[in-house]
Parts: C-alpha cells; sequence; structure tokens
C-alpha cells in the first residue's frame, strides 16, 4: 500500500471519556519540559534527533508559548517521568480549527493503554477553544487509524 496522508476531523461535541490506567498522570507542559518533549518525539521516531526536534519545537511554537503551556500535555508515570505527549493545537490557516498534533508515547510505555485517555484529555482541552478538530496520519498506519475511529473521528480525505 502507497503511503498517503490522509485527513481525519472530529465533532467536538462528542467527545468519549477513558481513564488513564492507575498511577498515571497528565499535566501541561512546562518550559523546563522542551528537551523531555524533543526526546519522546525523537525516541517514537518522529524526528531524526532531539536536535531536530528542537528545531521544529522552535519554528512551530516558539512564537505561541503562552498557547503552548495550555495546549501540550504530558503523560507522567508514578515516578514522575514524563512517557508521552500531545497537542491540542489549532491551524494556522484556520483558526477555528483544532488540531491533534504530535501525539507520541515512549516506546517502552506503548500497548498500555494510555493514548485513548491522553486523547480524550486533549479533545476536551481542544473543546475549550474550537468546535471542530483534525489531525493528520499516513493511510499505513493502520494502528493509528483504528484509535482513531474509536474516538469518533472521520477520514475526511487523502492526499
Amino acid at each position: 500500500m502507497e503511503r498517503k496522508s490522509l485527513i481525519m476531523k472530529h465533532d467536538l461535541n462528542f467527545i468519549p471519556s477513558y481513564t488513564l490506567p492507575i498511577n498515571y498522570s497528565i499535566r501541561n507542559f512546562e518550559l523546563v519540559d522542551l528537551e523531555q518533549w524533543a526526546k519522546i518525539l525523537t525516541a517514537a521516531n518522529e524526528f531524526e534527533s532531539v536536535e531536530k526536534a528542537l528545531e521544529r519545537f522552535n519554528w512551530e511554537y516558539q512564537p505561541y508559548l503562552e498557547e503552548v503551556k495550555k495546549r501540550v500535555l504530558f503523560i507522567e508515570n508514578e515516578q514522575g517521568q514524563v512517557i508521552g505527549t500531545a497537542s491540542a493545537w489549532f491551524d494556522k490557516d484556520n483558526i477555528a480549527m483544532g488540531r491533534i498534533h504530535w501525539v507520541a508515547i515512549l516506546p517502552g510505555y506503548q500497548g498500555k493503554k494510555l493514548a485513548k485517555p491522553l486523547l480524550s484529555v486533549i479533545l476536551q482541552r481542544l473543546s475549550k477553544f474550537h468546535k471542530e478538530a483534525y489531525l493528520k496520519t499516513q493511510t499505513t498506519n493502520n494502528r493509528a487509524i483504528n484509535l482513531y475511529l474509536s474516538l469518533g473521528f472521520r477520514s475526511t480525505d487523502q492526499g
């Protein structure tokens, strides 16, 4: 199957609720978390290096640091180690549309029932600012597509 971008949308009036497994918590991003954010996304193969992740953060998020503090979340384990992240971001070309962005969980914590609760909280956060949201994924990422469908996302187009 050819790898293509897939855009999925969500009506933020209907958000399923999932609770985190015991001993995990979700918290907001703080500026001291910048390197942790980059390490998680690099470990999840979103970037080839921490340096590239930091460059992307600076390009995309630096102008909006107050929004970052409200819209970027982390999952922590019981030791307080940051092990996952996701952003309740926005589309700069269509500010009315929310965007789920940079979802990643460290490989050692994948499969532990953390993604649905994280995304549920991200959707709730987005609903404070937007009426609908979208995300981009790849047509070859069946696991992510099934996760997003189970949360109420619908495919809109491929491109």
